[in-house]
This record gives C-alpha cells, structure tokens and sequence, in this order.
C-alpha cells in the first residue's frame, strides 16, 4: 500500500505562507531528497497555480543552485492529479479531478507506486480530517511571524492524531525538520 505524505515549511507560531521564509538551499535539498520517494502529488487549484508554473520554468531554465534545480526536476517529472470544480486546464503530466477526493485517494493508495505527496490547504484538511495521511514532513523555522494562515485553522479532526516522531534534522539555518508517522 501507498503511503500519502504532507510536507510543509511553518514558523514557530504555524504559519504556512511561504512569502515568510527566507530561500534555503539546505531545505529544498531536504524537499528534493524527500521527492525522490513520490511519483504522484495530489493538489487543489490554488496549491497547483502556486507551484506551476513556477518550478516548471526553474526545471527548463535552472537557477545553477543544486538544490533548488534538483527539486524543480523532482516535483515536474511526477505525475500530478488536482482537485478543482473551477480549473479548465493544467499543463504536462497533471490532470483534473472534480469531486470524490476520498474516495480517489483510497484507491491511489491501493495502487502499485511510490508514495503519494499531498498539498493545498483544502486537500490537506480534508485528508488529515479523514486520517488518510500516513506521514508529515514538518519543516520549522525559527521565526515567529504573528499574522497570516495558520496550520490547522481551517481543520476540523474528528479526533485527535496521534503521532509517532520518526527523525528530527536540525539544519544550519537553525530549521529543524520533524518527520512523524502515524501511531
């Protein structure tokens, strides 16, 4: 069976807006390895916008940073599925789904294939709601922000998760990666 992960940068307070981070070479390293054990991401409409074409143009024009190259190549060469009612089209190796994200996932689990990375605030809520994450990727900068979107504000979990700590990185930038399973 598949395992479907979630990664994501956070400052201390869980803020998830990416304008708030400084770029780390040492982080997208981190990203980069992490993808080389996904052939599929699961994404809504405003995750996918985000990203694409944004690493799409890093992966055909490289920036001569490794890391940040190397994660550009990882997240463009694997086949993506988006959810979205309103999205007319995507581009490459993606496709549109409309509707049974769950019932969706539970069958791309049962599929032969890497493990599946999940992303967007929507799809992430739903699934972790659903218990249908089987990883985390915890990336904390050690930065308080005090505004913005905040990691569960727009989740509500039948119960709480239990979580099993399986590695801790302390990288240079004082960023420490959590990587938790299930328990």
């Amino acid at each position: 069976m598949r395992n479907v992960i979630f990664g994501i940068n956070l400052s201390i307070d869980a803020c998830y807006d990416h304008t708030k981070f400084n770029g780390d070479e040492e982080i997208h390293a981190y990203f980069a390895e992490l993808m080389q054990d996904v052939d599929l991401s699961v994404s809504g409409r405003k995750m996918y916008e985000l990203m694409f074409p944004y690493w799409s143009n890093v992966a055909k024009t490289p920036t001569g940073v490794k890391a940040t190259d190397d994660f550009a190549q990882g997240i463009t060469a694997i086949d993506k599925i988006v959810f979205s009612k309103t999205l007319q089209s995507v581009e490459g190796n993606a496709r549109i789904l409309r509707d049974d994200l769950e019932g969706e996932i539970r069958k791309l689990k049962q599929q032969p294939g890497k493990k599946i990375s999940i992303g967007g605030v929507s799809v992430r809520s739903q699934l972790m709601a659903l218990g249908l994450i089987d990883e985390y990727f915890f990336v904390i900068h050690p930065l308080l922000v005090g505004e913005g979107k905040r990691l569960l504000e727009d989740t509500s979990l039948p119960e709480k998760l239990n979580l099993k700590l399986v590695e801790a990185k302390i990288f240079k930038s004082g960023c420490v990666g959590l990587h938790y399973v299930n328990a």
